[in-house]
């Protein structure tokens, strides 16, 4: 098994803490509400949330995958990171075994905050993992915290 590691950053204006609530702690509420068109639901199969919870999304009949099922490894509320591993379903089969994530929320001077995103690519055999291959995965990713950072600014006592 190879395992290849990308990393981005995305900054946002809205306060990391807030910011952290909607994507993280409340994800499986926001982005069926504010992606329909993309996530159809967000179902807990097992676990209370924290560390060990297993989630399996469901998108809608539109998207490129059925589901795919994430692994809560770690949610630290008072730094405002998470580590989670996408398990099953997605682009998961014939070249990719897991993928970890680790995404942490920084405030930033201006009072918003900088998004550091770190993705592991565990693949099977030999397999290689380039750039071009995650590009559209990122790009989508990017999408998302667009779309509620737009949400939290026009609602700006949702998550405060």
């Amino acid at each position: 098994m190879g395992a290849t590691v990308f990393t981005q950053e995305y900054s946002s204006p809205i306060a990391a803490p807030r910011l952290f609530k909607a994507l993280i702690l409340d994800s499986s509420t926001l982005l069926p509400k504010l992606l329909p068109q993309f996530v159809k639901d967000v179902t807990v199969l097992q676990g209370d949330g924290g560390p060990g919870t297993i989630e399996q999304v469901n998108f809608a009949q539109e998207g490129p995958f059925k589901y795919l099922k994430h692994r809560i490894d770690e949610v630290d509320k008072e730094n405002l990171v998470c580590k989670y591993t996408m398990i099953e379903g997605g682009p998961l089969g014939e070249k990719l075994e897991s993928i970890g994530y680790e995404v942490k929320f920084e405030g930033s001077s201006e009072g918003g905050c900088l998004c550091k995103m770190t993705s592991k690519y565990y693949t099977v055999g030999d397999g290689q993992v380039r750039e071009e291959d995650v590009k559209e995965g990122r790009e989508s990713t990017i999408g998302i915290y667009k779309v509620v950072e737009s949400y939290l600014h026009d609602n700006p006592q949702a998550y405060a």
